[in-house]
């Protein structure tokens, strides 16, 4: 907390009051600035650099500051820092001198999530994003009109947001920095845990303690969904109250009867048949993924075949298994994957669809993730018929864990180093042919590798 003890930012979130946003341009501080302006607030804010997601803001009404500069928070009555904005950044060191109240974006979504009856948040190491616009898209289907947060871009919405109208609030829901403990969910969906984050979390034990402090915050009449297949969640949520999904038989909402490319298989909840899916998405983990979509839409009363009628519909969220176009017969996709967990399902994905060879290009994201899951990373890589490493996206650390792509790259038979994406670009104009398929992957900008590409189609 970076406000004085005892100043809660329920008192401020008032129609006419100037709300300052440093990092408006991220994942869920954009959504939050634009929910907060529907209320009545007057907002403003800041970011590193134009982007899309400045445009918008820019279109909507919004000010938007291009750097961090002390005079950008003149006027406001509060200031809504994102997870990467520090104590260090200017924009939060004056508004601690000035004694303008320093609030953390979660603080503000969970003030807006308790005007909800319904809350549904969705956590996991993975996934979180398409489960969470999944459920949306069940719950746009059945006319629910449910306002909106996600990490990624929902082709339905044309945005990562969505403000509704009615009593439901659907809420991708982040571990790090501890953020999804100021939310208030009614349902808490938990994905799967991983050792992830390790540059704020001590270990997996430490991950593990933060999940079940998040469904403990489900009221007594809430309800917890837990994947019944993930030893670690189990672990963590032991001697709580929960229903749980996935593909055993012996959970709650599970699947049966699925075929080969997990694309198409029956869901059962508590024994009855409750829909029977045909994805348009690909691979086990969506498979999954969709399971937890169902066990959120089977305990708001939504049929199964409004649920299946949405799902079939559903064709992915922005930067999953996105596909950008073509490029001298090799097909181009671009995913987020960031954790070998995410890695490991995409990779296997791919594997399936019969391509002549798969070319990754992998940027890994964050220093100390890439030290801390080195060996996994190799693992996973060497599986592709050529891994393409550029540099570490640094995202918000400096290098002091002596890590680099170049030693990835050192360990994987066959793997090309480019440190810069212009590089990872023309390596794969030289390299891509028919039959190829190629994947863009990681968390940072790795997407303009492919984007560089096709423009030269």
């Amino acid at each position: 907390m970076n406000h004085p003890s005892g100043i809660s930012i329920e008192a401020y979130l008032k129609p006419g009051v100037h709300a300052h946003l440093v990092g408006i341009g991220g994942v869920s501080m954009r959504p939050l600035g634009l929910v907060l302006q529907e209320r009545g607030l007057r907002i403003t804010g800041s970011d590193m650099a134009k982007s899309l997601a400045t445009d918008e803001l820019e279109a909507q009404g919004i000010p938007v500051a291009i750097g961090h500069r002390a005079e950008n928070i003149q006027g406001a009555a509060l200031v809504i820092r994102t997870a990467a904005a520090h104590d260090d950044n200017p924009e939060i060191a004056a508004a601690r001198a000035q004694g303008i109240p320093v609030f953390e974006r979660a603080e503000a979504w969970g003030i807006l999530m308790r005007s909800f009856p319904n809350a549904i948040c969705i956590s996991g190491t993975h996934g979180k994003t398409t489960t969470t616009s999944m459920i949306t898209q069940i719950f746009m289907e059945a006319q629910r009109d449910p306002t909106v947060m996600i990490g990624g871009t929902l082709p339905m919405l044309h945005a990562s947001h969505r403000v509704g109208r009615g009593d439901t609030i659907i809420m991708e829901s982040c571990e790090y920095c501890n953020s999804f403990l100021n939310f208030f969910p009614t349902v808490a969906l938990i994905l799967n845990i991983e050792a992830d984050h390790l540059d704020f979390f001590k270990d997996l034990q430490d991950i593990q303690a933060s999940f079940r402090k998040f469904a403990q915050l489900v009221p007594a009449d809430g309800l917890i969904l837990a994947n019944g297949d993930d030893a670690n969640t189990l672990e963590a949520l032991r001697g709580l109250s929960y229903r749980t999904f996935g593909m055993g038989e012996e959970n709650f909402v599970h699947g049966a009867n699925f075929s080969p490319d997990w694309r198409e298989f029956d869901v059962l909840c508590g024994g009855d048949h409750y829909a029977h899916l045909t994805l348009s998405v690909m691979g086990r983990h969506n498979a999954m993924n969709a399971l937890a979509a169902c066990a959120a839409a089977h305990n708001a009363g939504i049929p199964g075949d409004v649920a299946a009628r949405a799902l079939h519909s559903f064709t992915g969220a922005g930067r999953r298994m996105e596909f950008k176009g073509r490029y001298h017969g090799a097909d181009i996709y671009d995913d987020y994957a960031h954790h070998p967990g995410e890695l490991h399902a995409l990779l296997a994905a791919a594997r399936s669809l019969g391509y002549r060879r798969i070319l990754c290009a992998f940027q890994p994201h964050t220093y100390s993730r890439t030290k801390a899951l080195f060996a996994d990373f190799v693992r996973e890589l060497k599986t592709v018929d050529v891994a393409i490493l550029t540099d570490i996206f640094a995202a918000r650390e400096q290098n002091t864990v002596g890590v680099s792509s170049q030693m990835l790259a050192d360990q994987i038979p066959g793997a090309v180093y480019c440190p810069t994406l212009p590089e990872v670009t023309a390596y794969l104009r030289a390299e891509a042919g028919p039959g190829d398929l190629v994947l863009t992957v990681g968390a940072g900008d790795i997407y303009k590798a492919g984007n560089a590409l096709l423009e030269t189609e």
